[in-house]
């Protein structure tokens, strides 16, 4: 039981999680396999996960521009929420990016998932309300 760092083999156990948590994902956009293959290649993304048993029931994709450090995909399993996971991925994706040498940590996540906003609001995250976040998409699933 902890945390391990998960590669594209982990992929189907990773979208899987994500599912049961109800994440909202582009399985064929962005969190496809080989977009997924592409981001960890990069260097720049790490996906840390939580083993409980050999199952998969969390997970944190950590992501940096060598300037801001970026918590993405935040998941627990239902089933396996209030047990601290949450904040152990949360730590654990804080002290990585710490040792890359990266000071700030932001989080997106979308407004309907109250779970890791709780999480990451108990780990003393605020929502700047200075900052709005824009993004172009190439397309729907980009």
């Amino acid at each position: 039981m902890g945390i391990v760092q998960l590669t594209l083999q982990d992929y189907e156990s990773i979208v899987d999680l994500w599912r049961r948590a109800e994440l909202p994902i582009k399985p064929s956009g962005r969190d496809s396999r080989e977009a997924i293959g592409h981001q960890l290649a990069s260097g720049s993304q790490t996906i840390l996960g939580w083993r409980h048993g050999g199952e998969l029931v969390g997970t944190v994709i950590v992501t940096h521009d060598s300037r801001k450090g970026w918590i993405n995909h935040l998941a627990v399993d239902p089933a396996y929420r209030h047990q601290g996971i949450g904040t152990h991925l949360i730590e654990a994706a804080e002290e990585l990016l710490s040792r890359q040498g990266i000071m700030v940590v932001a989080a997106l996540i979308f407004k309907e998932n109250r779970a890791s906003m709780a999480v990451l609001s108990r780990a003393g995250y605020t929502q700047d309300p200075s900052i709005l976040y824009l993004s172009r998409r190439a397309s729907k699933d980009a």
